[in-house]
């Protein structure tokens, strides 16, 4: 299994304080936070696309770009690109981009986005919402697959065989698709074989086997090998010295994260109770120490059939530097291989 972490480059004001960093001083640190996990062996590192004044990752290829240029191994992706919104031509040619100066490690997921300011920001009708996505979705699989594309669509100008640069350096630049709760996206990425990121934000893991037998049915079905059908997880999580020190670190940042915006959705402001109940065994926080989130991740992949990826959001956390660097220290040099072990260990026995 990878294991990596995704960030929505949140700019939230510092546990127990109102003091906030600066943009910059912000987006200096999340560098720093690619290049640590880089350095202790993660194995991804995903950058959100947002367009609201909690989140600097408006141009999520300008991030991954620098972060290309300070790192060595670690795969670079967005989490996700909101396609509706975009041009697919220009994703594809940022992201094949980000892939020559990484020689080979940026990988695209794209998604509908859970938020939808993206769309009159860039002159689009939210009522196109999911005709937008798949329209788009079909030309960034075909620039996948060719550089000169003949097109047709609603949305966007007709391509009629112009060349589409820069190439990757990879043979052929993965693409992912994120889904969050509706059955219609699980089965479109099983009909196209792609890879799929789930985005677990509430509720029990298990709720999600059904939506993700769904995909992997639809896949087998459309003819897609069992092993192309990959599935990837992005949950909240936070890693301490211990469960205790975990928790107290993130749950500022998370309540604040949380209460703000879901005053916009009518609902009631977050408590430590309601908290500590996300942080059980079947909740779906991955907070604690290396161990009780090394454990919850694999109890977390059996309930769903098994998974090849992932990624820890610790945007929500507190935007203390130090504390964030160590639990990303703690993921990659203690919960990582704790994962990897038992993955060999069933590799093995099968």
């Amino acid at each position: 299994m990878e294991i990596g972490i995704d960030s929505f480059a949140a700019i939230f004001p510092e546990a127990g304080g109102e003091r906030q960093p600066s943009p910059a001083d912000r987006m200096e640190a999340l560098i720093e936070e690619v290049e640590a996990a880089d350095r202790v062996g993660l194995d991804i590192f995903g950058i959100g696309e947002h367009h609201r004044k909690e989140f600097l990752d408006a141009a999520p290829a300008v991030i991954l770009a620098a972060a290309a240029a300070r790192t060595r191994n670690i795969r670079l992706a967005s989490a996700v690109t909101v396609l509706g919104a975009s041009d697919p031509v220009r994703v594809f040619q940022e992201f094949a981009t980000i892939d020559l100066i990484s020689r080979g490690r940026a990988e695209i997921t794209v998604g509908r986005g859970s938020f939808v300011e993206a769309y009159p920001l860039f002159g689009f009708q939210l009522e196109d919402y999911d005709a937008l996505f798949g329209e788009k979705l079909e030309l960034l699989l075909k620039l996948q697959e060719s550089t000169h594309v003949k097109w047709t669509g609603r949305f966007r100008p007709a391509l009629d065989g112009v060349g589409v640069f820069p190439r990757p350096h990879q043979p052929r630049l993965p693409i992912w698709m994120g889904a969050g709760g509706t059955p219609q996206s699980f089965v479109r990425a099983g009909m196209l074989g792609l890879p799929l990121m789930v985005a677990v934000i509430g509720g029990d893991f298990r709720r999600f086997r059904p939506l993700i037998d769904l995909y992997r049915q639809a896949g087998i079905q459309a003819g897609h090998s069992p092993a192309a059908l990959k599935v990837g997880i992005h949950a909240i999580g936070f890693v301490g010295e211990t469960t205790e020190a975990a928790k107290n670190a993130f749950f500022p940042g998370w309540s604040y994260m949380f209460t703000e915006l879901g005053r916009e959705r009518g609902w009631p402001p977050t408590t430590r109770a309601q908290f500590e109940a996300m942080c059980g065994r079947n909740g779906p926080l991955l907070v604690g120490d290396p161990e009780t989130v090394a454990a919850k991740v694999l109890h977390a992949s059996h309930a769903l059939g098994g998974i090849s990826r992932l990624t820890f959001q610790m945007s929500s956390a507190s935007l203390e530097s130090e504390s964030m660097l160590r639990s990303i220290e703690l993921l990659g040099t203690e919960v990582a291989p704790i994962i990897r072990r038992s993955a060999n260990r069933g590799t093995r026995h099968g």
